[in-house]
């Protein structure tokens, strides 16, 4: 559809401008339905309108006077879901200037922006549903005799505040007959639920924090430097692993709230929210919304709307909570802002860390960009003056920064990956009322199954990869695609009985533990050992007081988790960062080494990380345990400005994938074709060339990186390349994308 050639036209005539929920470019002009003026559909609510052969919701972005297609020709909307907007000038300004920098269609960014049960044509939920909750006399209840009600009852008394109607039929099914014996011998009785996303009460903000420690001189100064800014100013607080970056946050929220204005928390990982959220309530007398996806469509949806309707002031949550509804937004904070989990990796590809800037911008609000370890590009902008370098060198209170030590296991007999410098280390802290944590990126029991006869292995049929052994469930699985059957008894190939495992997962490191240290309590930490709702907070919290004395985990432990206990911390295998293709493996590798090692030590009890390697003498491994990371990234930033890669430079990966070969291949050649003479003599372009994993999902991947030295330059080509793109014809087999500032795949 052509830009807007009308202004906005306050009478009875005009046209809807809509965003349909569809991967489309364009918006479409609609007319208002019958009897109802286009001035009475303000911008924001959704709408149901005619699309091809059936109907699409969509989002009216404005209403305009003028309209490039034939009056007579557009069709009406059909039907108006929302009695007021769902989103505000502000928010649709913000939404559509992101699906513009990242070429997302503008209906595609809207509606990711909104909870999954926004995107279809529900009414909002009540705020206050109605709903059961147990009595006192049901909560001392013990109902033998009849087991129907009695696990009506259960579940009752498991929610304090009660559970709605819908979530009584999702989990218990028909259960009226139950509720309504149960409420007659005075057991349970009906109620309105306040919404279980926070039970704090919608009370002013205080700015008093409950038990607030002492600041040291670096916490002190960092708060009054972000708590002076005058409007839009970002800060990149960069502290040290213990160093008391979560008390500046708590101090800024309090003083925040305490001026009336809304403050939102982003965190990369699911399994941070947890404990965040119980610091803030210790700590903050605020109301609260917890936004990630982990939550139910009703649970995400109502926390949403407090935060939207303002009844939240402190809003926490994973990387598309940036997005939610605030309109008193006084302060954003990213926290570990240098985690690729804050990159969107399909769909709408947007990086939540840059739109937390750009959203403080526009609400002129300070945004704070927090980690131990910050990205080469967040340090880069510090340096040439876009942010304001804070810095925490220090640990909070008596902690000491731990000491790291290299174990060489070149030619060294390991137990399942285990040292036998590590397992002394383990059994002394161990015997001293000690807390050991040891990580390992990497799942299940072992990375391969092979064949000792023939040399068969356990590769996936639908990618480049090898499935994995996951023996507590007896599967082979593929952590690329999905795939999993189980564990064969004898080899596919020669019928030889004699499979064997190669290397090691936690599930196989797991099991020597067990055995090596009988009757110590041991939590493994992964993504299998956390599948059920509510583990992952369950494990974590145990950890903290001290429950298990050995944990065993992937990147879920590595990231902002204070765990006072832990005095040695274990790295088995970090080998495979220092050779990898990505030109930001390295960066990944240092960031990951510094977080882990940061869970050591953390309080009284000094700490110790030993760090399993074959490559002891690898240069960036020895600068960056000789010098720290600030070494490494000056270093790595030197290195990237030697080749011209970010952060000096701009980047835009071109994906393409078919399950027909060489297609995704033609497809890009043809793309170069297009692109060249539209590029500026100082834009490259690279490639195409096959993915890193080319065949995944049964698709054969490829892609062509666009780099240029300006954004402008990047957006200019990419405003006149994708029209163009999307005007091809290509076959239906093939599916094509635009990363803008890839973080992964290069």
């Amino acid at each position: 559809m052509p830009p807007d050639r009308g202004t906005d036209r306050d009478s009875d005539q005009g046209y809807l401008r809509v965003a349909v929920a569809a991967p489309l470019a364009e918006m479409f002009d609609y007319l208002p339905p019958p009897s109802v003026p286009a001035r009475r559909i303000p911008p924001g609510v959704r709408v149901v309108v005619p699309f091809a052969r059936g109907s699409r919701v969509g989002i009216v972005i404005r209403v305009v006077a003028e309209t490039a297609q034939p009056p007579d020709k557009l069709k009406a909307v059909t039907r108006v879901l929302d009695p007021s907007p769902l989103l505000a000038a502000a928010d649709l300004k913000f939404v559509l200037w992101a699906a513009t920098y990242y070429r997302c269609p503008p209906g595609e960014a809207l509606f990711s922006a909104l909870p999954a049960r926004l995107r279809r044509p529900e009414p909002l939920l009540e705020l206050a549903p109605a709903g059961w909750r147990a009595t006192e006399a049901g909560l001392a209840a013990e109902l033998g005799r009849a087991p129907r009600q009695a696990e009506v009852l259960a579940l009752l008394a498991s929610a304090p505040g009660g559970i709605d109607d819908d979530m009584l039929r999702a989990r218990l099914g028909g259960c009226a007959a139950a509720l309504r014996a149960l409420a007659g011998k005075g057991l349970a009785e009906r109620c309105r639920i306040v919404p279980i996303v926070d039970a704090a009460p919608a009370q002013p903000a205080s700015a008093t924090l409950r038990g607030a420690p002492v600041p040291n001189d670096a916490q002190r100064a960092a708060v009054e430097a972000i708590a002076a800014a005058d409007g839009f100013e970002c800060f990149l607080l960069d502290g040290v692993t213990g160093s008391g970056k979560t008390e500046v946050y708590l101090r800024l929220i309090a003083q925040t709230l305490e001026r009336g204005r809304q403050v939102l928390v982003l965190v990369p990982e699911i399994g941070l929210t947890p404990q965040l959220a119980g610091r803030f309530r210790r700590r903050l007398d605020a109301p609260m919304a917890i936004l990630h996806s982990a939550l139910g469509e009703r649970e995400r949806e109502l926390a949403w709307q407090r935060a939207a309707g303002g009844v939240a002031r402190l809003v926490l949550g994973t990387r598309s909570a940036i997005f939610t509804p605030l309109s008193d937004l006084g302060l954003v904070i990213v926290d570990e802002e240098h985690d690729l989990s804050l990159k969107q990796q399909d769909g709408f590809r947007y990086s939540a860390r840059d739109l937390a800037v750009r959203r403080a911008q526009l609400a002129g609000c300070p945004v704070v960009l927090g980690s131990a370890t910050p990205a080469l590009e967040t340090l880069h902008n510090a340096r040439n003056g876009r942010y304001r370098h804070l810095r925490l060198p220090r640990r909070a209170g008596t902690a000491v920064d731990p000491k790291i030590l290299l174990a060489d296991i070149r030619a060294q007999p390991l137990e399942t990956g285990l040292s036998h410098a590590l397992l002394t280390r383990m059994e002394a802290d161990l015997d001293a009322g000690n807390q050991v944590l040891l990580f390992l990126n990497r799942r299940g029991f072992s990375p391969v199954l092979t064949c000792h006869e023939c040399g068969w292995v356990s590769d996936c049929k639908h990618c480049d990869a090898r499935m994995t052994v996951h023996r507590g469930r007896a599967r082979l699985i593929c952590h690329h695609c999905g795939a999993n059957r189980p564990v064969p008894v004898h080899c596919p190939y020669c019928e030889s009985p004699d499979l064997r495992p190669l290397g090691q997962g936690t599930e196989r490191v797991e099991q020597t533990l067990r055995q090596r240290f009988a009757g110590v309590p041991l939590a493994r930490i992964d993504r299998d050992s956390t599948r059920r709702k509510g583990e992952l907070e369950r494990l974590l919290a145990a950890a903290e007081r001290g429950e298990y004395r050995i944990l065993l985990g992937t990147q879920m432990l590595a990231k902002g988790h204070h765990l006072p206990g832990i005095t040695l911390v274990g790295i088995l295998d970090l080998d495979h960062g220092l050779y990898g293709s990505d030109f930001r493996a390295p960066e990944r590798m240092a960031q990951l080494l510094v977080q882990v090692a940061g869970r050591a030590g953390r309080e009284q009890r000094p700490g110790t990380v030993l760090v399993q390697t074959r490559h002891p003498s690898h240069p960036m491994l020895t600068a960056l345990l000789r010098s720290g990371y600030r070494a490494f990234a000056d270093g790595a930033l030197a290195e990237r400005e030697a080749a011209g890669l970010p952060p000096f430079s701009h980047q835009a990966l071109l994906r393409a994938d078919s399950p027909v070969e060489q297609a995704a291949m033609d497809f890009l050649r043809e793309v170069l074709a297009i692109a060249r003479p539209l590029a500026a003599p100082a834009v490259e372009l690279w490639g195409p060339a096959p993915a890193q994993m080319e065949r995944r999902a049964g698709r054969i991947r490829a892609q062509l990186l666009l780099q240029a030295p300006s954004r402008a330059l990047l957006q200019g080509l990419l405003g006149a390349l994708l029209p163009r793109l999307r005007a091809l014809k290509t076959p239906r087999h093939l599916r094509w994308s635009v990363d803008v500032d890839p973080q992964e795949g290069l």
